[in-house]
């Protein structure tokens, strides 16, 4: 159970580092961060903090595809950790 917090602990902050590095890039019209790349971090588990960061600088939030998307990347994970939980658990 470590590893996954430090899994998640480590994704996040790639999360976090991507989202603010992009925002940045587009004020100076510098080469940008792929939205795949962006949506795959999100997938591969830095979703939550991808989102709040989205949402506290102001970065691709009249995006559908991310505003959307991210919570049903949440959603989804939240429902393949209750899975795993339940056939571990229970």
């Amino acid at each position: 159970m470590i590893y996954l917090a430090i899994y998640l602990a480590v994704i996040s902050l790639v999360a976090i580092i991507m989202t603010v590095s992009d925002k940045r890039r587009a004020r100076q019209h510098r080469w940008r961060i792929s939205e795949a790349a962006l949506l795959l971090v999100s997938a591969l588990g830095g979703s939550v903090a991808m989102l709040l960061t989205m949402l506290l600088i102001h970065h691709k939030t009249k995006h559908l595809k991310f505003m959307l998307g991210i919570p049903l990347i949440i959603v989804a994970q939240i429902a393949l950790a209750l899975v795993f939980w339940r056939v571990f658990h229970g």
